[in-house]
């Protein structure tokens, strides 16, 4: 499927410095928020959740401080969600290895990682702010250095004033 055939998935499209967010909305709810590569064209919300999820994307964009108030839809196992009310305590600015978070939660990096991975509501879950031990981790899945992903994990931790990882960079966003 090509860029104009997925667009009709979401609800919204926003264009962001590191790419655009796919919106996806159920009733009242959002249901998914997606990263996507530059050249998705955006797309007007089509109701009013999806109008107040593109709202607050742009509004963190502007201000690495806002802090989401989105309806999200319950979504994930039980330990899923326990991993990602941890992540959304981690403040702006700092990070927290897998490592760290196995510990505080009786778990594994593994399965921290994993859980970090199925995160269906990036940005208002900060799943970017969890990094390996000795770099900087993957990210959605992916751990190419060079990748897509990757360098938007990069951008969300220097956009929220963390610069450790930013020599990392080998590509411009």
């Amino acid at each position: 499927m090509n860029k104009q055939q997925t667009s009709h998935i979401f609800n919204a499209i926003v264009a962001t410095p590191f790419g655009a967010m796919g919106i996806r909305t159920g009733g009242a709810l959002v249901t998914e928020l997606v990263y996507l590569p530059p050249g998705y064209a955006e797309k007007d919300a089509q109701d009013p959740v999806a109008a107040l999820a593109a709202e607050q994307i742009l509004r963190y964009c502007a201000d690495a401080d806002f802090a989401f108030t989105l309806p999200l839809a319950k979504v994930g196992s039980e330990y899923q969600r326990r991993v990602w009310a941890a992540i959304g305590s981690i403040p702006r600015g700092q990070v927290r290895t897998y490592g760290e978070l196995a510990k505080f939660l009786e778990s594994a990096p593994r399965a921290i990682g994993q859980a970090c991975g199925q995160n269906w509501f990036p940005l208002a879950v900060p799943c970017h702010r969890v990094t390996g031990a000795n770099g900087l981790g993957g990210f959605a899945h992916h751990d190419d250095a060079n990748g897509f992903h990757l360098n938007v994990k990069r951008w969300l931790l220097a956009h929220e004033g963390h610069s450790e990882y930013a020599w990392q960079q080998t590509t411009l966003l």
